[in-house]
Protein backbone atom coordinates (compact mmCIF):
# COMPACT_ATOMS: atom_id res chain seq x y z
CA UNK A 1 0.00 0.00 0.00
CA UNK A 2 1.14 3.68 -1.13
CA UNK A 3 2.47 5.96 1.87
CA UNK A 4 -0.16 7.89 3.67
CA UNK A 5 1.85 11.01 3.08
CA UNK A 6 1.72 10.72 -0.98
CA UNK A 7 -1.87 9.54 -0.84
CA UNK A 8 -4.81 11.15 -2.26
CA UNK A 9 -6.63 10.18 0.78
CA UNK A 10 -4.31 12.97 2.54
CA UNK A 11 -4.06 15.10 -0.35
CA UNK A 12 -8.00 15.06 -1.21
CA UNK A 13 -10.29 14.01 1.99
CA UNK A 14 -8.50 15.86 5.40
CA UNK A 15 -10.84 18.79 5.09
CA UNK A 16 -10.81 22.20 7.27
CA UNK A 17 -13.63 22.36 9.78
CA UNK A 18 -15.07 25.34 7.27
CA UNK A 19 -14.49 23.47 4.23
CA UNK A 20 -16.71 20.64 5.60
CA UNK A 21 -19.73 23.36 6.79
CA UNK A 22 -19.44 24.65 3.04
CA UNK A 23 -19.75 21.22 1.50
CA UNK A 24 -22.37 19.98 4.03
CA UNK A 25 -24.47 23.84 2.99
CA UNK A 26 -23.95 23.36 -0.49
CA UNK A 27 -25.35 19.92 -0.89
CA UNK A 28 -28.13 21.09 0.99
CA UNK A 29 -28.50 24.47 -0.52
CA UNK A 30 -28.74 21.93 -4.03
CA UNK A 31 -31.12 19.79 -2.83
CA UNK A 32 -33.29 22.60 -1.42
CA UNK A 33 -33.44 24.32 -4.48
CA UNK A 34 -34.16 21.08 -6.25
CA UNK A 35 -37.71 20.61 -4.07
CA UNK A 36 -38.99 24.17 -4.80
CA UNK A 37 -38.33 23.88 -8.46
CA UNK A 38 -39.61 20.37 -8.68
CA UNK A 39 -41.60 19.32 -5.36
CA UNK A 40 -39.44 16.05 -4.54
CA UNK A 41 -35.47 15.87 -4.39
CA UNK A 42 -34.71 11.98 -4.74
CA UNK A 43 -32.73 11.32 -7.67
CA UNK A 44 -32.99 8.16 -9.73
CA UNK A 45 -30.16 6.26 -10.48
CA UNK A 46 -29.99 4.15 -14.06
CA UNK A 47 -27.72 0.76 -14.45
CA UNK A 48 -25.47 2.79 -16.08
CA UNK A 49 -24.80 5.70 -13.38
CA UNK A 50 -26.41 8.18 -15.00
CA UNK A 51 -28.90 10.36 -12.63
CA UNK A 52 -31.99 12.06 -13.00
CA UNK A 53 -34.21 14.58 -10.82
CA UNK A 54 -37.87 14.83 -10.84
CA UNK A 55 -39.50 16.37 -13.26
CA UNK A 56 -40.24 20.08 -12.59
CA UNK A 57 -43.74 20.96 -11.45
CA UNK A 58 -46.60 21.50 -13.99
CA UNK A 59 -47.85 24.94 -14.64
CA UNK A 60 -51.70 25.69 -14.59
CA UNK A 61 -51.29 26.07 -18.63
CA UNK A 62 -49.35 23.26 -18.88
CA UNK A 63 -51.57 20.94 -16.51
CA UNK A 64 -54.90 21.82 -18.36
CA UNK A 65 -56.35 20.84 -14.73
CA UNK A 66 -56.69 23.54 -12.37
CA UNK A 67 -57.66 21.17 -9.33
CA UNK A 68 -54.58 18.83 -10.06
CA UNK A 69 -52.15 21.88 -10.39
CA UNK A 70 -53.24 23.53 -7.28
CA UNK A 71 -53.24 20.24 -5.18
CA UNK A 72 -49.86 19.75 -6.27
CA UNK A 73 -48.89 23.35 -5.46
CA UNK A 74 -50.02 22.76 -2.10
CA UNK A 75 -48.82 19.76 -1.41
CA UNK A 76 -45.30 21.34 -2.40
CA UNK A 77 -45.76 24.20 0.17
CA UNK A 78 -46.31 21.58 2.47
CA UNK A 79 -43.16 19.94 1.52
CA UNK A 80 -40.16 21.44 4.16
CA UNK A 81 -36.93 20.76 3.39
CA UNK A 82 -34.09 19.48 6.48
CA UNK A 83 -31.44 21.62 7.73
CA UNK A 84 -28.06 20.80 7.52
CA UNK A 85 -28.72 19.97 11.12
CA UNK A 86 -31.19 17.07 10.77
CA UNK A 87 -29.59 15.47 7.36
CA UNK A 88 -26.49 15.02 10.40
CA UNK A 89 -29.05 13.48 12.68
CA UNK A 90 -29.80 10.93 9.60
CA UNK A 91 -25.94 10.46 9.00
CA UNK A 92 -25.15 10.05 12.35
CA UNK A 93 -28.59 7.16 12.80
CA UNK A 94 -26.83 5.32 9.49
CA UNK A 95 -23.25 5.22 10.41
CA UNK A 96 -24.28 3.74 13.89
CA UNK A 97 -26.41 0.98 11.63
CA UNK A 98 -23.08 0.94 9.49
CA UNK A 99 -21.19 -0.29 12.71
CA UNK A 100 -23.87 -2.93 13.60
CA UNK A 101 -23.66 -4.61 10.44
CA UNK A 102 -20.05 -4.87 10.75
CA UNK A 103 -20.81 -6.39 13.78
CA UNK A 104 -23.33 -8.49 12.55
CA UNK A 105 -21.02 -9.99 9.99
CA UNK A 106 -18.11 -9.81 12.32
CA UNK A 107 -15.79 -7.76 9.45
CA UNK A 108 -12.44 -6.82 10.51
CA UNK A 109 -12.08 -3.16 11.90
CA UNK A 110 -10.45 -1.94 8.28
CA UNK A 111 -13.37 -2.91 6.64
CA UNK A 112 -15.89 -1.00 8.96
CA UNK A 113 -13.27 2.07 9.12
CA UNK A 114 -13.40 2.09 4.78
CA UNK A 115 -17.28 2.05 4.59
CA UNK A 116 -17.70 4.55 7.01
CA UNK A 117 -14.99 6.79 5.24
CA UNK A 118 -16.43 5.78 1.93
CA UNK A 119 -20.22 7.12 3.41
CA UNK A 120 -19.11 10.41 4.79
CA UNK A 121 -17.14 11.39 1.44
CA UNK A 122 -20.40 10.05 -0.23
CA UNK A 123 -22.26 12.79 1.75
CA UNK A 124 -19.88 15.50 1.27
CA UNK A 125 -21.06 15.50 -2.13
CA UNK A 126 -24.78 15.01 -2.04
CA UNK A 127 -27.58 15.50 0.75
CA UNK A 128 -29.36 12.44 2.11
CA UNK A 129 -32.70 14.67 0.58
CA UNK A 130 -30.82 13.51 -3.07
CA UNK A 131 -29.98 9.73 -2.30
CA UNK A 132 -31.49 7.02 0.08
CA UNK A 133 -29.12 6.56 3.26
CA UNK A 134 -30.01 2.84 3.68
CA UNK A 135 -28.93 2.11 0.19
CA UNK A 136 -25.82 4.43 0.26
CA UNK A 137 -24.81 2.38 3.58
CA UNK A 138 -25.25 -1.19 2.48
CA UNK A 139 -23.79 0.21 -1.03
CA UNK A 140 -20.59 1.19 0.72
CA UNK A 141 -20.11 -1.93 3.13
CA UNK A 142 -20.58 -3.62 0.01
CA UNK A 143 -17.77 -1.56 -1.81
CA UNK A 144 -15.33 -1.91 1.29
CA UNK A 145 -15.70 -5.51 1.26
CA UNK A 146 -14.48 -5.44 -2.54
CA UNK A 147 -11.78 -3.47 -2.18
CA UNK A 148 -10.47 -5.06 1.33
CA UNK A 149 -11.10 -8.46 -0.87
CA UNK A 150 -13.53 -9.57 1.56
CA UNK A 151 -16.30 -10.24 -0.87
CA UNK A 152 -20.03 -10.27 -0.51
CA UNK A 153 -23.00 -10.51 -3.01
CA UNK A 154 -25.18 -7.58 -4.07
CA UNK A 155 -24.78 -4.80 -6.16
CA UNK A 156 -26.55 -1.76 -6.00
CA UNK A 157 -25.94 2.19 -7.22
CA UNK A 158 -22.07 0.62 -6.80
CA UNK A 159 -21.37 3.21 -9.87
CA UNK A 160 -22.71 6.40 -8.21
CA UNK A 161 -20.63 5.84 -4.98
CA UNK A 162 -17.89 5.03 -6.98
CA UNK A 163 -17.90 8.31 -9.05
CA UNK A 164 -18.89 9.97 -5.91
CA UNK A 165 -15.75 9.12 -4.29
CA UNK A 166 -13.77 10.16 -7.20
CA UNK A 167 -12.75 6.62 -7.34
CA UNK A 168 -10.04 7.29 -4.47
CA UNK A 169 -10.77 4.18 -2.53
CA UNK A 170 -7.83 3.33 -0.41
CA UNK A 171 -8.61 4.47 3.03
CA UNK A 172 -5.95 4.79 6.10
CA UNK A 173 -7.97 3.32 8.75
CA UNK A 174 -6.65 4.15 12.62
CA UNK A 175 -7.06 0.89 13.41
CA UNK A 176 -3.25 -0.21 11.67
CA UNK A 177 -1.74 3.39 13.66
CA UNK A 178 -2.68 2.09 16.85
CA UNK A 179 -1.26 -0.85 16.22
CA UNK A 180 1.93 0.22 14.77
CA UNK A 181 1.89 2.33 17.64
CA UNK A 182 1.75 -0.32 20.16
CA UNK A 183 4.52 -2.71 18.44
CA UNK A 184 6.47 0.61 18.65
CA UNK A 185 5.73 0.96 22.21
CA UNK A 186 6.86 -2.82 22.74
CA UNK A 187 9.95 -2.07 20.92
CA UNK A 188 10.77 0.78 23.49
CA UNK A 189 9.76 -1.62 26.24
CA UNK A 190 12.99 -3.39 26.02
CA UNK A 191 15.37 -0.31 25.10
CA UNK A 192 17.42 1.60 27.54
CA UNK A 193 14.82 4.28 28.34
CA UNK A 194 12.23 2.25 28.98
CA UNK A 195 11.39 3.47 32.81
CA UNK A 196 11.05 6.91 32.01
CA UNK A 197 7.83 5.92 30.12
CA UNK A 198 6.42 2.73 31.11
CA UNK A 199 4.17 2.26 34.42
CA UNK A 200 2.97 -1.16 33.66
CA UNK A 201 4.96 -3.22 36.15
CA UNK A 202 5.79 -6.71 35.55
CA UNK A 203 2.50 -7.85 33.26
CA UNK A 204 3.81 -5.32 30.18
CA UNK A 205 2.36 -7.14 27.70
CA UNK A 206 -1.14 -8.05 29.19
CA UNK A 207 -1.46 -4.00 30.48
CA UNK A 208 -0.78 -3.36 26.41
CA UNK A 209 -3.13 -5.65 25.11
CA UNK A 210 -5.68 -3.73 27.31
CA UNK A 211 -4.19 -0.71 26.26
CA UNK A 212 -4.86 -1.71 22.12
CA UNK A 213 -8.24 -2.70 23.03
CA UNK A 214 -9.38 -0.03 24.91
CA UNK A 215 -8.10 2.24 22.13
CA UNK A 216 -9.83 0.11 19.31
CA UNK A 217 -12.98 1.31 21.10
CA UNK A 218 -11.93 5.13 21.40
CA UNK A 219 -11.32 5.08 17.52
CA UNK A 220 -14.88 3.40 16.76
CA UNK A 221 -16.29 6.50 18.50
CA UNK A 222 -14.27 8.89 16.68
CA UNK A 223 -15.56 7.22 13.61
CA UNK A 224 -18.57 8.54 13.93
CA UNK A 225 -17.60 11.92 14.32
CA UNK A 226 -16.29 13.99 11.75
CA UNK A 227 -12.86 13.45 12.70
CA UNK A 228 -11.84 11.32 9.69
CA UNK A 229 -12.51 14.16 7.81
CA UNK A 230 -10.33 16.70 9.39
CA UNK A 231 -7.63 14.66 10.89
CA UNK A 232 -4.76 11.71 9.07
CA UNK A 233 -5.26 8.38 10.87
CA UNK A 234 -1.60 8.87 12.82
CA UNK A 235 -3.32 11.75 14.76
CA UNK A 236 -6.41 9.49 15.45
CA UNK A 237 -5.06 6.76 16.41
CA UNK A 238 -2.50 8.94 18.85
CA UNK A 239 -5.80 10.69 19.94
CA UNK A 240 -7.41 7.06 20.88
CA UNK A 241 -4.21 5.83 22.81
CA UNK A 242 -4.10 9.06 24.71
CA UNK A 243 -7.62 8.47 26.51
CA UNK A 244 -7.03 4.56 26.17
CA UNK A 245 -4.05 5.17 28.53
CA UNK A 246 -5.81 7.94 30.85
CA UNK A 247 -7.92 5.42 31.74
CA UNK A 248 -5.17 2.02 32.16
CA UNK A 249 -2.18 4.29 33.07
CA UNK A 250 0.28 2.08 31.22
CA UNK A 251 2.84 4.60 29.50
CA UNK A 252 3.87 8.08 30.24
CA UNK A 253 2.29 9.66 27.46
CA UNK A 254 4.01 12.64 27.44
CA UNK A 255 7.30 10.84 27.73
CA UNK A 256 6.23 8.98 24.54
CA UNK A 257 5.27 11.83 22.37
CA UNK A 258 8.34 13.70 23.15
CA UNK A 259 10.60 10.13 22.12
CA UNK A 260 8.60 10.00 18.92
CA UNK A 261 9.60 14.11 17.91
CA UNK A 262 13.15 12.73 18.92
CA UNK A 263 13.63 10.01 16.47
CA UNK A 264 11.42 11.79 13.55
CA UNK A 265 10.90 14.97 11.86
CA UNK A 266 7.74 15.79 12.12
CA UNK A 267 5.84 17.97 10.19
CA UNK A 268 4.36 19.49 13.10
CA UNK A 269 5.60 20.70 16.74
CA UNK A 270 4.71 19.30 19.78
CA UNK A 271 2.01 21.76 20.33
CA UNK A 272 0.34 21.50 17.16
CA UNK A 273 -0.14 17.83 17.85
CA UNK A 274 -1.43 18.14 21.22
CA UNK A 275 -4.10 20.68 19.65
CA UNK A 276 -5.15 18.26 17.62
CA UNK A 277 -5.48 15.82 20.24
CA UNK A 278 -7.37 17.88 21.67
CA UNK A 279 -9.58 19.25 19.06
CA UNK A 280 -10.41 15.34 18.30
CA UNK A 281 -11.59 14.49 21.69
CA UNK A 282 -13.84 17.71 21.44
CA UNK A 283 -15.36 16.22 18.58
CA UNK A 284 -16.05 12.73 19.87
CA UNK A 285 -16.81 14.65 23.53
CA UNK A 286 -19.83 16.76 21.50
CA UNK A 287 -21.01 13.97 19.20
CA UNK A 288 -24.92 12.97 20.07
CA UNK A 289 -26.90 10.09 19.19
CA UNK A 290 -30.41 11.39 17.93
CA UNK A 291 -33.49 10.28 19.94
CA UNK A 292 -35.76 8.45 18.29
CA UNK A 293 -38.54 11.20 18.63
CA UNK A 294 -36.24 13.20 16.66
CA UNK A 295 -35.40 10.83 13.77
CA UNK A 296 -39.10 9.80 13.64
CA UNK A 297 -39.84 13.64 12.90
CA UNK A 298 -37.13 14.24 9.96
CA UNK A 299 -37.71 11.06 8.34
CA UNK A 300 -41.19 12.15 7.81
CA UNK A 301 -39.69 15.73 6.27
CA UNK A 302 -37.21 13.15 4.92
CA UNK A 303 -39.89 10.95 3.01
CA UNK A 304 -42.05 14.13 1.80
CA UNK A 305 -38.68 15.97 0.18
CA UNK A 306 -38.44 12.14 -1.46
CA UNK A 307 -42.15 12.31 -2.51
CA UNK A 308 -43.18 9.61 -0.48
CA UNK A 309 -46.63 11.35 0.60
CA UNK A 310 -48.31 9.81 3.70
CA UNK A 311 -51.16 8.68 1.57
CA UNK A 312 -48.30 6.20 -0.68
CA UNK A 313 -47.74 4.92 2.73
CA UNK A 314 -51.33 4.37 3.86
CA UNK A 315 -51.75 2.63 0.32
CA UNK A 316 -48.83 0.22 1.09
CA UNK A 317 -49.95 -0.52 4.72
CA UNK A 318 -53.62 -1.08 2.87
CA UNK A 319 -52.09 -3.57 0.91
CA UNK A 320 -50.23 -4.93 3.07
CA UNK A 321 -53.18 -5.47 5.55
CA UNK A 322 -54.99 -7.01 2.83
CA UNK A 323 -52.01 -9.27 1.58
CA UNK A 324 -52.34 -10.86 5.33
CA UNK A 325 -55.54 -11.04 5.35
CA UNK A 326 -55.93 -13.08 2.54
CA UNK A 327 -53.18 -15.41 4.07
CA UNK A 328 -54.90 -16.32 6.88
CA UNK A 329 -58.35 -16.69 5.14
CA UNK A 330 -56.36 -19.29 2.72
CA UNK A 331 -54.86 -21.33 5.47
CA UNK A 332 -58.23 -21.51 7.32
CA UNK A 333 -59.12 -22.87 4.49
CA UNK A 334 -56.82 -25.47 4.18
CA UNK A 335 -56.83 -26.35 7.64
CA UNK A 336 -60.74 -27.03 7.34
CA UNK A 337 -59.80 -29.36 4.06
CA UNK A 338 -57.63 -30.73 6.21
CA UNK A 339 -60.21 -31.50 8.91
Amino acid sequence: MADFQTSTHRAKWIFSPQQLVEKYRAANQRAKQILEKCGATLMEVDVNGSLSYPEPHMTAKDSGNVISYFMSAEKHYRTKPLSIEEEQCIKVFYENKLQEVYNNFRFPHKIQATALIYFKRFYLQWSVMEHQPKHIMLTCVYAACKIEENHVSAEELETLVLQSLEFDLIVYAPYRSVEGFINDVEVCLVGPDAAEFCNAGDDQLEMLKTLQETARFEVDKMMLTDAPLLFPPGQLALAALSNSNALHRVIDFDSYLRGIFSHENSMHTMSELSESLNAIDSWVRKYKSPSEKELKHINRKLKSCWGHSSHDEGKKREKKSKHKSKKSSNEAQNMSSLA
